[in-house]
């Protein structure tokens, strides 16, 4: 589980930033994707031009994501098996980049934040992983902060979860059911 606005400096940070925790893999990404600089364009063209997957260097949907996605800590963990799927990895990145090359179509990057008070009374549990390099804990933070009665809890995982997340998704289910 993760959270996101996709506020510009989020954006900026997954396509920009976070791949300074895996080098090797983000150099790959890099050059399956075109070296200018602007992933979010570069990806979006490449993958609108091409039906299928390209190449072990441009495997949409691990590139920016996939790739960031296991935890610094246990370095080389395979994604989920939903992500091996050359289907499944196509549409996915096709629409992170073409949400993220339109900002989400939101008109400013604060928009989230500032509406948040607005969902005062309507119970939400954000569950985030402490150490998800793609999804860094300040966004859920900010927006729990913005958003009156909401809960978060921060786990120590990355963006995949593990055992203390599924906890915690499971609690919250089990008190909704219950409401």
């Amino acid at each position: 589980m993760s959270c996101t606005m996709t506020r510009p400096c989020d954006v900026h940070w997954l396509c920009r930033e976070a791949g300074r925790f895996f080098p090797r893999q983000w150099q790959r990404y890099r050059e399956g994707g075109g070296n200018s600089g602007d992933l979010v364009t570069a990806c979006g063209k490449l993958l609108s031009a091409h039906p299928i997957p390209l190449s072990g260097n441009a495997r949409p949907g691990t590139g920016a994501t996939g790739r960031t996605r296991p935890a610094p800590w246990k370095e080389g963990r395979a994604p989920g098996e939903r992500f091996t799927g050359p289907r499944f990895r196509m549409i996915f990145a096709r629409l992170c980049a073409h949400y993220f090359s339109h900002a989400a179509w939101l008109p400013d990057g604060q928009q989230l934040l500032r509406d948040a008070r607005r969902l005062a009374g309507i119970p939400g549990v954000m569950i985030h992983g402490r150490f998800g390099v793609q999804g860094p804990a300040d966004v859920p933070w900010l927006l729990h902060q913005a958003w009156p009665g909401s809960e978060l809890h921060l786990v120590g995982t990355g963006h995949q979860g593990g055992e203390e997340m599924t906890a915690h998704v499971m609690a919250a289910l089990s008190h909704f059911a219950r409401t």
